[in-house]
């Protein structure tokens, strides 16, 4: 473990003080555990809850859980959820309003109390993402404050990513496997090595220079334009609002949630959406998060989590589609 310059070592019996140290602090303790099949992100009592001799199977469209001959706690690739879906969650009530017998109409804020979490085993990756999400977030003009109280609020623990998945391309896009920054605490396990990376090209020209590639089509003929890349994807941060009211009429709210550029309704205008095919609307994702993304935020939108590849139905892989369009940008370029 390694908070600033200083190092310790944690056992088992450590974790499990670290943990009820910081839910004695009043702390929602929030780490991977084993839970339906999958290694998912919830709020731990105790740090026994771990996902202990467990590992993951990682490929495109594939996720199993395997068990592993030794007793780490951390050994795991990222899984379906980030922790997005803590700080910036899927739905929010932003306001309600409340019709009185005598016809006047009372508005409220949403004030609920926000949890002060703190994050265990937060991966480099995922570093980046939240870092990402600041930015997006909270660093502009129309800040979103329920994610500045919550982000304010976080202890970030980070787990070192030394045993990376295979669908794991972290190095390539910047996003690990060393945490550099942006934690409390760090922790670190054990080493392997990683099989996916990125072209060695500026992606952001490639993804500018490849709006008429075929390569579209042929990702367009397998992608299903369900969203789940989306969904999974710790820095995608699109939402839209919604009012609701109950039958009778004299509540209202208006809550937010997670919006995806994959749906036809996201660029809908008078007369239709803007982005009508599958094959536009996976461009559109692409290149905003490996390039148009630096115009508006200085940085790439993809840290190489590798969960847009494990939790496609259709296993697209990112890697091999951003590399098949700089093999067509080249044959196009020489002529061949």
């Amino acid at each position: 473990m390694t908070t600033g310059a200083a190092t310790a070592v944690l056992d088992r019996n450590g974790l499990n003080a670290l943990v009820a140290e910081l839910n004695a602090d009043g702390r929602r303790v929030v780490g991977p555990t084993v839970r339906d099949g999958a290694i998912v992100l919830a709020e731990l009592e105790s740090a026994d809850q771990l996902p202990y001799g467990w590992g993951v199977e990682l490929e495109a469209g594939h996720y199993r859980l395997r068990r592993r001959g030794d007793g780490a706690a951390f050994a795991h690739s990222a899984g379906p959820q980030s922790w997005k879906n803590f700080l910036h969650p899927q739905r929010e009530k932003l306001w309600s309003a409340d019709r009185a017998p005598d016809g006047t109409v009372a508005i409220s804020t949403e004030t609920a109390d926000r949890p002060s979490y703190a994050f265990l085993g937060v991966r480099p990756c995922d570093l980046r993402a939240i870092a990402i999400q600041d930015r997006v977030l909270t660093g502009g003009h129309f800040k979103d404050t329920g994610y500045e109280e919550r982000r304010r609020g976080a202890f970030l623990i980070a787990a070192e990513c030394t045993e990376p998945g295979a669908t794991c391309f972290c190095v390539s896009m910047g996003g690990g496997p060393g945490a550099d920054a942006g934690f409390d605490l760090a922790l670190t396990e054990v080493v392997d090595r990683m099989r996916r990376a990125m072209p060695p090209v500026s992606l952001r020209q490639l993804m500018g220079s490849s709006l008429e590639a075929e390569r579209w089509d042929d990702i367009a003929s397998r992608c299903l334009t369900c969203g789940n890349c989306m969904m999974v994807c710790p820095t995608c941060f699109c939402t839209t609002t919604e009012e609701v009211t109950d039958l009778t009429g004299d509540h209202a709210e208006r809550r937010q949630r997670w919006d995806s550029c994959f749906d036809l309704d996201f660029s809908y205008v008078h007369g239709g959406p803007v982005r009508s095919s599958g094959r536009s609307r996976y461009r559109q994702w692409l290149t905003h998060k490996l390039g148009t993304w630096h115009d508006q935020f200085d940085s790439s939108g993809c840290v190489g989590c590798g969960r847009c590849i494990v939790w496609c139905p259709v296993g697209i892989d990112i890697t091999e589609e951003v590399a098949a369009l700089k093999d067509e940008a080249d044959k196009k370029e020489t002529g061949r």
